[in-house]
């Protein structure tokens, strides 16, 4: 009798704790399922999926490269051709259509690629609208159930985690102690010890489960799965000048004049303060005093000439 409540407490708690972890791996396959089918449905426009990887305006500097609009340095700065200069003249895409005429609102200044990028308010609107009109199209994926962030759950998980251990360790100790007689009894034991150590790997299946039902990252896996034709047609020296320019955020020539003219500026302002900080007082003393040397010049000058004529004077009434 004993061994009978015992494996039938057993398999009714196993049951109770493999029941969630059923029902956890049919919901997550089911999720991983729909979610792989809408990613296997998307077409992802080059230029769509190379701002996802973060390097649209690449792809655009190098379509443009590539159709002869622009030409980049070996400093990386990009100037504008005869075609890229000829305003009847403009790519099809609004990306690579927008940055060729962020280069023309700079021309004849040379600028890069990245200045542009993160300085050009008209372009980044160009941009941003272009972002929005594509991931409109995106999917919605279904959100993967895994419980966290609920409080709830995780309190009654971590309660029926105790009451489980609890409840093991009895059993264990009854199973350890008690002698089945017959083979009945035998074999009520041998059902509880399954029990008892399918109690132990329920953790281990429940990982198993998440492992095995996580679909990753299959919308990123898409994205990254190609580069862009424009940089892939691009040769190895032309691909490193327009990443060049890229990287660059500061270079614009046009701002480095102005750069030289706030320094000159700065320099007079440097001066007018050294002026600020002189008292009236002390300007009105080196008045004063040039005045006075000025003054004793002239007296000393007068003192010379008189006694220069004394002799002059003298000289006739000798004679």
């Amino acid at each position: 009798m004993r061994q009978f409540a015992l494996a039938v407490l057993v398999s009714a708690v196993t049951a109770a704790v493999y029941g969630p972890i059923a029902l956890l791996w049919w919901r997550r396959a089911r999720v991983r399922s729909r979610t792989l089918r809408l990613v296997a449905a998307v077409e992802l426009e080059p230029y769509h999926a190379a701002q996802l990887r973060q390097e649209a305006t690449e792809a655009a500097a190098a379509e443009l490269v590539l159709d002869g609009y622009l030409r980049i340095d070996g400093e990386g700065a990009a100037f504008l051709t005869g075609q890229g200069r000829d305003p009847a003249r403009t790519p099809a895409h609004p990306l690579p259509a927008a940055l060729l005429e962020a280069v023309r609102r700079h021309d004849p200044e040379p600028v890069s690629i990245g200045w542009i990028a993160r300085s050009d308010e008209e372009y980044q609107q160009g941009r941003s609208a272009y972002r929005s009109e594509r991931d409109a199209v995106l999917p919605v994926l279904p959100r993967m159930p895994d419980g966290q962030g609920n409080i709830f759950l995780t309190c009654v998980t971590c309660g029926g985690i105790a009451l489980v251990t609890l409840f093991w360790l009895l059993a264990g100790a009854l199973l350890v102690t008690g002698r089945p007689q017959g083979l009945r009894e035998g074999a009520l034991t041998v059902v509880a010890a399954l029990g008892l150590a399918a109690l132990l790997l329920a953790a281990k299946a429940g990982r198993t489960v998440r492992e095995r039902t996580d679909p990753g990252d299959p919308l990123g896996d898409l994205v990254r799965s190609a580069a862009h034709p424009a940089l892939a047609a691009l040769d190895e020296e032309r691909r490193t000048l327009v990443l060049r320019s890229s990287a660059d955020l500061d270079t614009w020539r046009g701002v480095d004049t102005v750069v030289h003219e706030e320094a000159d500026e700065a320099a007079t302002d440097e001066d007018d303060e050294w002026l600020d900080d002189k008292v009236w007082w002390e300007d009105a003393y080196e008045y004063r005093a040039s005045d006075e040397d000025e003054d004793g010049d002239g007296g000393e000058d007068q003192d010379q000439g008189g006694t220069d004529a004394a002799p002059g004077a003298a000289s006739p009434s000798s004679g």
